[in-house]
């Protein structure tokens, strides 16, 4: 029978061996919030360009690192869809355009305990066959897919438990759609969402 000492050894000792999972082993545990508005710009006729500008916070709550290598976007209108890339970071303006003054996307590494924030260009695809996914305003979803390099320090167990991050989905409105913004000002329009709140990531 355990007398008091040993109760507060052992309760010590649970209590060592949760703080060292969190500190230090707890598997990257990556999430995804979405603001409540995004950008879009379509400035070129006769090609599949198009570009939105997505504002997101990624956080891993978990002790060891996680590096997001990539970032992918699908778009539907309802009827069709089109796939875009993580191309650059920043706000798009046409200004940036005609300079190439871009951030080009590179591999965003999240230590354990740690979040990122940033706005993300995904630029379509140039193998997509689809012109335009906004041809005009209207209800759009998102799919937001995370191409993430977790830690495998513990080799096969981690294999065994690897949790990747799920995609996030979302709906925009798209209120109106004026194509003379794309060639002035900051020459993109906005999308919301219905209930203006971010968008969290399931579990």
């Amino acid at each position: 029978m355990f007398d008091l000492s040993s109760l507060v050894s052992v309760l010590a000792l649970a209590f060592s061996a949760y703080s060292l999972w969190q500190s230090s082993l707890k598997r990257s545990e990556l999430k995804v919030f979405v603001a409540p508005v995004v950008r879009y710009a379509s400035p070129y006729q006769n090609t599949n360009f198009e570009v939105f500008a997505v504002p997101l916070t990624i956080s891993n709550d978990g002790a060891r690192t996680g590096t997001i290598m990539s970032m992918g976007l699908e778009v539907s209108d309802g009827k069709r869809s089109k796939k875009f890339y993580s191309a650059d970071f920043g706000q798009w303006s046409i200004e940036k355009a005609r300079t190439g003054d871009f951030r080009p996307f590179t591999p965003v590494p999240l230590p354990g305990r740690s979040s990122y924030t940033d706005v993300i260009l995904f630029h379509a695809r140039l193998e997509e066959q689809v012109m335009q996914i906004v041809e005009d305003a209207g209800n759009f979803k998102f799919k937001l897919t995370l191409d993430a390099a977790l830690a495998e320090d513990f080799g096969p167990l981690d294999r065994l438990w690897r949790k990747d991050p799920q995609p996030v989905t979302f709906e925009m409105i798209l209120p109106a759609l004026d194509h003379r913004a794309f060639t002035s000002g900051s020459g993109t329009v906005a999308l919301h969402q219905k209930d203006w709140q971010s968008t969290v990531q399931s579990d």
